[in-house]
């Protein structure tokens, strides 16, 4: 079984991503970060093959803060793709600034948050 590692602000949102895995065909199992403290620690133990980390335009969750962290998670989890979700709607630079930390290779692939949680399904697998 696979694992991805969720780090969100949106609790609701992580919880029904975690529930859409679960309720799925796919063989993969879900951790949630309780806060980004423990993300770099989950992905120790864990080794997921993704994490998938909100931005918003508050700490801790800031584009430059989560890329820090992805720097930290690839040192514990070299392997671990890193993807980036953000509200494209009430986040507009985030969502430019995200756009162009994937161009420039910082990370493997990015979200909005306004995506089905069955197409998120899907890009996660494909990845």
């Amino acid at each position: 079984m696979q694992k991805i590692v969720v780090d969100m602000q949106n609790y609701l949102f992580a919880d029904s991503v975690a529930a859409a895995f679960k309720n799925s065909d796919y063989d993969i199992d879900v951790v949630r970060a309780e806060s980004p403290m423990n993300t770099v620690e989950l992905c120790r133990l864990y080794k997921p093959f993704v994490l998938i980390m909100e931005v918003t335009g508050y700490t801790p969750w800031l584009l430059c803060e989560r890329l820090k962290l992805r720097d930290k998670v690839k040192t514990v989890c070299p392997e671990c793709k890193i993807a980036l979700i953000v509200d494209s709607n009430s986040e507009k630079q985030a969502a430019r600034d995200i756009r162009d930390a994937k161009k420039n290779g910082l990370i493997d692939q990015f979200f909005y948050g306004s995506m089905t949680a069955e197409y998120l399904m899907d890009q996660i697998y494909a990845m």
